[in-house]
């Protein structure tokens, strides 16, 4: 009887011990399995990114400091209130600066074509963005940054890369045919890189630069545009385009911006599909499938810009154009108060563009029309932080009682008309 017992109470001392064993041993793996997770999804400085097999993944570059980089921005303003575009070209310095010295002017939008920034190949030109930046942080402006490729790369740029003529859809030079870059191209968006990390060493750190629009998978701007007729579209099949393909060059470069400009504010300016690929598709099936896309885009870039993300239509006008592309500024102003929105006018009110813009022969009332356009609210009742104002409306004399008005929707009700003098 007292072996029968014994042998009991070993048998239960014995599980015990196994059971206590196989605790451990799960609750150690389960502390490992949860620091690998940890390590994968929250990265910090100078952690390594592992993939699931444990060894550093392939992006460890950019998603190292990923949690860091997608706050970065958030202890700053966000871009608000009016801007004035300054488009490509040779501007003359007096003209520049009295845009930025107006009141009514929170920021400015510098617009420029990376060739001529850079006709050498590692020798840009930085004179005209060192004077836009002095002078934006001596007058408290913002900036933001819309460097032009595609189209407008430098010719050493598309040096070995895949490249086909295509006519420039619109804006300067309608028409022309010029050389572009496939946008998947290794070669060209390793220059473009190489470029934009140049970009971020010179202004990077400058309390003024806010935002830089994203591009290079581009054509004629900074919007997500290709020459899209039906001869442009057996050309883009002719070099093997997909969606996939496609899309997965803007990966790269939504990648390489969260890493690169950590203390910016990115925008997308039209974001969706400009080439939906092979197959004749009717108006309803092309317009579901470019919906579509424009969801999986803006997907795709706060998954890794997070809030720093900010989305742009660059053709708001209350007029009616001879050409019209399919109007976007609903979509823009239905995400207000969930990303960062913006609109940029279409051109200029002043000169022969007044009916486009809203009011033939009535330049003020044409530009008020559009801002009204603009600035409705949504059904949450949020309107787009910021309006983006051509420099020839923003200097003209008539137009300041227009920009007046355009700053208080902002809450910029202190402010007073310029004089002439000033």
């Amino acid at each position: 009887m007292r072996i029968s017992r014994l042998w009991k109470m070993v048998s239960f001392l014995l599980s015990l011990w196994l059971m206590s064993w196989t605790l451990l041993s799960v609750h150690a793996q389960g502390n490992a399995n949860t620091e690998i997770a940890q390590e994968r999804e929250l990265p910090g400085p100078g952690r390594r990114v592992r993939g699931e097999d444990g060894r550093p993944s392939e992006n460890q570059d950019w998603q190292a400091g990923r949690h860091e980089r997608e706050h970065a921005s958030t202890n700053s303003s966000k871009p608000t209130g009016l801007v004035v575009v300054l488009p490509p070209g040779k501007q003359k310095e007096r003209l520049e600066l009295r845009a930025l010295n107006n009141p009514f002017i929170s920021g400015v939008a510098v617009q420029m074509n990376w060739r001529d920034i850079e006709p050498v190949k590692g020798q840009p030109d930085w004179s005209r963005l060192d004077e836009v930046f002095a002078a934006a942080e001596s007058g408290k402006k913002w900036v933001q940054l819309l460097i032009f490729p595609g189209f407008f790369a430098p010719a050493w740029a598309k040096e070995g890369a895949e490249t086909d003529m295509f006519p420039i859809q619109y804006g300067p030079g309608h028409g022309t045919v010029e050389s572009l870059p496939m946008p998947w191209d290794r070669v060209y968006l390793r220059h473009w890189f190489a470029f934009l990390k140049r970009l971020s060493d010179r202004y990077g750190s400058s309390p003024a630069f806010r935002m830089i629009a994203a591009d290079g998978p581009t054509s004629v701007s900074a919007e997500m545009s290709l020459p899209n007729n039906l001869q442009d579209h057996q050309k883009w099949l002719s070099h093997s385009y997909t969606v996939e393909k496609y899309l997965g060059a803007w990966q790269q470069v939504f990648q390489f911006y969260a890493a690169t400009f950590p203390n910016q504010y990115v925008s997308l300016s039209a974001p969706g599909l400009p080439v939906l690929g092979p197959g004749k598709k009717d108006p309803a099936e092309h317009k579901r499938e470019h919906q579509q896309g424009r969801i999986t885009v803006i997907e795709q870039a706060s998954d890794i810009l997070g809030p720093r993300l900010g989305i742009q239509w660059s053709d708001l006008h209350a007029g009616v154009a001879r050409v019209e592309a399919p109007d976007e500024t609903g979509f823009v102003i239905n995400h207000a108060g969930r990303l960062i929105t913006g609109l940029q006018m279409r051109c200029p009110a002043e000169g022969d563009s007044s009916a486009v813009m809203g009011a033939g022969g009535d330049p003020p009332l044409a530009l008020r029309r559009s801002i009204d356009k603009g600035m409705q609210p949504n059904d949450a009742g949020q309107h787009v932080d910021y309006l983006e104002i051509y420099e020839p409306d923003v200097i003209a004399e008539e137009m300041q009682p227009v920009l007046q008005y355009a700053a208080s929707l902002f809450g910029q009700r202190e402010l007073s008309v310029p004089s002439a003098a000033q």
